[in-house]
């Protein structure tokens, strides 16, 4: 499923590869209708009508992740509305195990996120997921999704790699498939991001896995360390 013997680097998605993303799927569809709602005197059927439409019809795009936008749109703190819900945030099953034998093995592991800065802020003070990794990058911080081929060539200022001896692990099949095209050797899909919700139908080019426990313990490596 993986080549463990050449990868030298490991990119990781979090929400839904190492967070659960029932945070994410909560606030969006529950919390924010409901605290929509009660600013502006709707229902939350009627703040879910107004508010998931919109959200959809930037699927895809660096605004769909931005908090910064979503506030200014919605005219609400979106910050501090997730905040509220802080006690959602959780590692998926078996994350710390797989994070610590990447840092045994010597590879170069870091998180690739489309996360807005200021919920991966809170998620990592919740978390303390960044004393696992080598380095965070947000697309924000590049200007563009991670569904962008482009975004790949410009991760290599914020974090060199050498594509074809790099793991990417992600929930989301355009990122992955986005990862593939712009020259990315390995892809590993993640099928159970959310815990409360049926695992997501395997693609067929893709390996994938629902939880790290299926590829643990890692293989003793022979290629090169860092």
């Amino acid at each position: 499923m993986v080549s463990w013997d050449n990868l030298e680097t490991v990119f990781l998605d979090m929400d839904g590869t190492l967070l659960d993303l029932h945070f994410d799927t909560h606030f969006w569809l529950e919390h924010l209708p409901r605290r929509y709602a009660e600013q502006f005197g709707i229902s939350p059927a009627q703040a879910r009508a107004k508010i998931l439409p919109m959200i959809q019809a930037e699927r895809g795009s660096l605004n769909w992740y931005c908090t910064d936008y979503w506030s200014e749109r919605l005219a609400v703190n979106i910050a501090a509305l997730k905040a509220e819900v802080r006690d959602r945030i959780a590692y998926r099953p078996h994350v710390t195990d797989f994070l610590g034998q990447i840092r045994k093995a010597g590879m170069n592991c870091v998180i690739v996120t489309n996360c807005h800065p200021d919920p991966l802020a809170l998620k990592l003070e919740v978390t303390g997921l960044d004393r696992y990794v080598d380095s965070i990058v947000s697309s924000h911080d590049l200007g563009k999704p991670k569904e962008a081929t482009d975004f790949w060539f410009d991760l290599q200022a914020r974090a060199p790699y050498d594509p074809a001896t790099t793991l990417m692990v992600d929930d989301s099949i355009p990122v992955l498939e986005s990862a593939l095209s712009a020259g990315i050797s390995q892809c590993l899909a993640i099928l159970a991001p959310d815990s409360t919700l049926a695992p997501l139908q395997a693609h067929p080019a893709i390996p994938s896995i629902s939880h790290f426990s299926e590829i643990l313990p890692l293989p003793h490596r022979t290629g090169p360390i860092r």
